[in-house]
């Protein structure tokens, strides 16, 4: 027999150009390293209802400061922004601006 786990919220959502998320491609809770394409999943996962905020943050221990961070580097540069290299860049262009 087969028992599923009860969530909060729907179990998948289906985005803008077409593809479902669902909560399976979501990282791990316990997920280490950070790469830019777990972060754009995270990011993409509270943006269309699939995890709340609050629920990704403490599923990820993540501030308000790093998951905004993350949604500002895609909406102004893409997901390609999200890589630390490339974050940090941003940063240190962003306070020479300032």
């Amino acid at each position: 027999m087969m028992y599923l786990h009860k969530v909060e919220g729907p179990r998948s959502v289906t985005l803008p150009d077409g593809t479902i998320l669902s909560r399976a491609d979501l990282p791990s809770a316990d997920t280490k390293r950070w790469v830019a394409s777990r972060k754009a999943l995270v990011v993409r996962g509270v943006l269309y209802g699939l995890i709340s905020l609050s629920d990704a943050k403490k599923r990820y221990r993540i501030s308000d400061e790093e998951f905004n961070t993350w949604v500002a580097a895609v909406a102004e540069h893409g997901v390609e922004a999200l890589k630390v290299t490339t974050l940090k860049r941003y940063r240190q262009l962003k306070g020479e601006r300032e």
